[in-house]
Parts: structure tokens; C-alpha cells; sequence
């Protein structure tokens, strides 16, 4: 059991968002909660929701308009090749999704991503620092990050 996990506040459309969640990375619901009679939302309208995606416990919370997500705080997913990439990043900009920069992207109920190629990484961390520091400036470049155009930049 995962002693610490972020738990995401929705305005009202957490079940929809945890069920969009399984569903593309593959996971679970663990648990449910459901408001109670006098709560400031209708008795048996979901409280929280606890789920796995990717080994990853969250919990979300249908708490109404008080609090709005902000990049403050994002979900990162490492991406092992540029078909993974375009597979959670046009999952995740549909239906009113949005791409941001930088392989950040805000997916229909405004929770931000990052979608990060695992090339990406490696070349931030090439010891020629020349090469590291071009492949940076074109990942400025992008908001979908392309591994190919990465490796071309960092060539150059």
C-alpha cells in the first residue's frame, strides 16, 4: 500500500476523469466514496475515488468550484518511444485538451501533463554538453515533443 498519494480536486467530473484514466494507461479503481445526506452535494453523488494507473496510487475528489488545478502541479509520464508519445498526447489533448509547451499539455478537465520521451532525457544528459544544450533549445521549440527532431537538432 502506497502510504502517500496526490490526491486531485475536481469540480464534479472526477469519476468521469478516473474512468478516462484506466482506460488509457491501464489500472483499477480501488475504492469510492460517496457524499452522504447534508453534505453540500446531493446524498450518493461520489465524494472520492481512489485508483491505480501504471503502479501509481491517486485519489481524486469531487469537491466542487472552490479550487481550480494549475501547473503548479502536473502528472509526468515517461514515454519509452515516439508512438507511446503520440498515443498519450493525442489521447490526452482530445475532447477539449491542450497543448501547452515543452511537452506539457492540459488534458479536458484542466489537469496538466507532462508527456516525456525517455531520448529526451538521455540527451539532456550527454556528456557533450553542446549536444545536450541543442537538443534543449529545440525542446523550447516544441509543445509535442519529436524524438527525430531532437536527434536532428542535438546533431547538428
Amino acid at each position: 500500500m502506497q502510504k502517500i498519494k496526490p490526491c486531485l480536486w475536481f469540480e464534479e467530473r472526477a469519476e468521469e476523469a478516473v474512468n478516462f484514466y484506466v482506460d488509457l494507461f491501464g489500472g483499477k479503481i480501488t475504492g469510492k466514496s460517496h457524499y452522504g445526506e447534508g453534505a453540500q452535494r446531493p446524498a450518493g453523488d461520489v465524494l472520492t475515488i481512489d485508483f491505480e494507473i501504471q503502479g501509481q496510487a491517486l485519489q481524486v475528489l469531487n469537491g466542487g468550484p472552490y479550487v481550480k488545478f494549475n501547473d503548479a502541479v502536473s502528472l509526468s509520464v515517461r514515454c519509452k518511444d515516439q508512438a507511446e508519445v503520440d498515443r498519450y498526447w493525442n489521447a490526452l489533448t482530445a475532447d477539449g485538451g491542450q497543448e501547452v509547451q515543452c511537452g506539457w499539455l492540459k488534458d479536458r478537465f484542466g489537469l496538466s501533463w507532462q508527456i516525456v520521451p525517455e531520448r529526451l532525457l538521455e540527451l539532456f544528459n550527454d556528456p557533450d554538453k553542446a549536444k545536450a544544450q541543442r537538443a534543449a533549445q529545440a525542446m523550447m521549440q516544441m509543445k509535442k515533443i519529436i524524438i527525430a527532431d531532437l536527434e536532428k537538432a542535438a546533431a547538428s
